[in-house]
């Protein structure tokens, strides 16, 4: 019986088998755990994504700079929405108008918490229908422009603001459901005793929604918490969805109400460095529903509708950071590699202790490889962006550095202390390059300043 002649895919990979300097010189993927799906590293030492090459990216655009893959937003905005749930992404995360554009053509909703998240969406034509108005301290201001604008839906996080809501609004109170998502202290949304929320177990959730009920414009369609973020377990929800159908049951029964719509937020972790644990995706799918019908089968309740808010989980993946190696300094015990950014483009690191990696790009560098710590240009000696980042030992001034799984809190973190101006994010999709935030200029800060 004859057999089909092996593709030229199949030939390679037998030679790459046989020959280990042949592999060296095909492209590869790189770990799609903190890379995006279309990140491909070269021979030359370039790094494509979304077919466009980083260091063509940092030659027209300058560093630092923000790279985000648009397709791999898009796909995470698709793995989420194959679930039987409603999708509001957390503004929070990232967000410029293109971003919120995007989020819109994937039939996302949208979580934002200032008046500035607000404006953005509106500016982007985002459905004011489809945005939840989030925060623990949301000024008159923002309360009144958000009903000006139609917005669908906001979070009570407090007894004050039931009060001040202008007008007719679909409402839901966030409860503390006294759950430790067991992550940072600093991200840590569901315990008792911080800032956000409504406890369950005080009583200071059920006198709300009493409250809410008072007020006949207000109409309270269902109940929202968030555990926190970087949270890798599945059992935190679970235990969540329980406590909270609980507390459904007990509305239905005092006040004679069914509320329809359950949140249970965001928070799903990502890896930011191989072999760090994810979010469990397919394993949230299978049991999160499963709970909600037992529970309200136990407690004799129509199944409400679940809402969930990733941010991080969409967009992280898809970012990288570029940045020019500015100068290398080898001290007595550690050798310190200095780039053109630092905690202004990424605070993550200062904040909570987060975690990179870098790689060099643009050109192969030395075989052997140790640890250095990648600084900043800060005036502070904790702008410390990679303690322990695995670089080759011949690395440079002028060498470029991709660290990846940047596509989160960056952009929105970011400052301009020193006075450095911020960095631009530039897409790529499908081999083309373009800006959705240009990078700001030295015109931009003194524009501000009124002297």
């Amino acid at each position: 019986m004859s057999h089909p002649p092996p593709s030229a895919e199949e030939i390679a990979v037998t030679l790459a088998e046989l020959l280990p300097t042949f592999r060296h010189s095909l492209p590869r993927k790189l770990p799609d755990s903190i890379w995006p799906e279309s990140a491909v590293a070269l021979p030359s030492g370039d790094v494509t994504v979304g077919g466009v090459s980083l260091t063509e990216l940092a030659e027209r655009f300058g560093t630092p700079g923000y790279v985000l893959d648009v397709q791999a937003v898009r796909a995470r905005c698709r793995a989420y929405r194959s679930m039987d749930a409603e999708i509001a992404f957390a503004g929070k995360a990232f967000l410029c108008r293109r971003m919120a554009r995007l989020l819109a053509e994937e039939g996302m909703s949208l979580d934002v918490c200032s008046a500035g998240e607000l404006a953005t969406a509106l500016a982007a034509g985002f459905p004011a229908e489809r945005i939840l108005l989030h925060g623990n301290a949301k000024t008159d201001r923002e309360l009144r422009t958000a009903a000006n604008a139609g917005v669908g839906r906001v979070v009570v996080d407090s007894p004050a603001e039931i009060d001040r809501i202008v007008g007719a609004q679909d409402v839901l109170v966030r409860v503390t459901p006294g759950i430790d998502g067991h992550t940072h202290r600093a991200v840590a949304t569901g315990v008792e005793d911080q800032k956000f929320g409504l406890s369950l177990a005080g009583g200071q959730a059920a006198a709300a929604v009493a409250k809410v009920l008072q007020r006949p414009e207000l109409r309270l369609v269902g109940l929202h918490c968030h555990l926190g973020s970087q949270i890798s377990e599945v059992a935190g929800y679970e235990e969540a969805v329980r406590r909270l159908t609980a507390f459904l049951a007990e509305i239905a029964v005092r006040h004679g109400i069914t509320l329809p719509q359950l949140n249970i937020g965001g928070g799903h972790a990502v890896a930011y460095r191989p072999g760090d644990a994810e979010f469990d995706l397919p394993g949230f799918a299978a049991r999160i529903p499963r709970v909600l019908h037992y529970e309200c089968r136990k407690h004799g309740l129509v199944v409400p509708r679940l809402t969930l808010e990733p941010g991080r989980a969409i967009v992280a993946r898809a970012g990288i950071t570029l940045y020019r190696v500015v100068t290398v300094k080898h001290g007595s015990s550690r050798t310190f590699v200095a780039v053109d950014g630092g905690f202004s483009d990424n605070p993550r690191p200062e904040l909570y202790g987060s975690r990179y990696a870098a790689r060099l790009i643009g050109r192969v560098g030395a075989a052997r490889e140790r640890a250095m710590s990648v600084v900043g240009r800060h005036c502070e000696a904790g702008d410390v962006l990679i303690p322990d980042a695995v670089l080759p030992v011949d690395i440079r001034a002028g060498d470029l550095l991709a660290v990846p799984c940047t596509g989160a809190y960056h952009h929105s973190m970011a400052s301009t202390y020193n006075l450095v101006c911020r960095p631009p994010v530039v897409a790529v999709d499908d081999g083309a390059a373009e800006p959705w935030v240009r990078r700001e200029t030295e015109t931009d800060l003194l524009r501000r300043d009124v002297a």
